[in-house]
């Protein structure tokens, strides 16, 4: 595996752009890379980086505004060749039914849940390491 993933991050919240990296420390299993993030706050940014590439996974925050993360994954997955995995913040856990048709890999409930949202980040980013061997 690799020694340092990149994960972006994106949300117009500041806080919740926080509580990812806290949650995440400077790895999310003691099996996974170290991980270094990207942060975005605007769609605009998030498209920039992806073309800019290196990024292993993408968090998207469902409640962002002016795009929400929902939309914003359907659009890469459609846009952006060898889009990276997307994890989903979304709401309720009622939305998973949206992070669904968004085509996210995986979802987590916000606020975020260190334990749950680590476990989602970590298994991510081993399913991308199998992938690129």
């Amino acid at each position: 595996m690799q020694a340092t993933a990149t994960v972006l991050v994106y949300s117009d919240d500041a806080g919740t752009r926080e509580q990812v990296r806290l949650a995440t420390g400077r790895r999310p299993a003691q099996d996974a890379p170290l991980v270094e993030f990207v942060e975005c706050a605007t769609p605009a940014a998030v498209l920039a980086e992806l073309d800019r590439g290196g990024i292993d996974v993408c968090v998207l925050d469902g409640e962002a505004v002016p795009m929400g993360g929902m939309g914003m994954c359907r659009q890469i997955k459609d846009e952006v060749f060898n889009c990276p995995p997307v994890l989903l913040l979304i709401g309720r856990p009622q939305d998973a039914w949206l992070a669904t048709w968004s085509r996210a890999d995986a979802a987590v409930t916000l606020p975020v849940e260190p334990v749950e949202f680590a476990g989602a980040l970590a298994s991510l980013l081993r399913r991308k390491a199998l992938i690129a061997q």
